[in-house]
């Protein structure tokens, strides 16, 4: 493919997603975001199975 049609393919991409308009589900991103369950954000399942390294030093 020469470069003329690979840059003509781009600029056909660049203007679709330029001047198109998508329809967002502002709902559907809210409740990915924020669950409503008590899950927390972020659990380490492998915290209890090591030991801090810096647990039995003194400053």
């Amino acid at each position: 493919m020469g470069r003329g049609r690979q840059k003509a393919k781009h600029t056909k991409i660049a203007r679709e997603l330029k001047y198109d308009t998508y329809s967002v589900n502002y709902s559907a991103l809210e409740r990915e975001l924020h669950p409503e369950g008590g899950e927390p954000e972020y659990v380490d399942k492998w915290a209890d199975q090591y030991t801090d390294e810096y647990e039995g030093e003194k400053a």
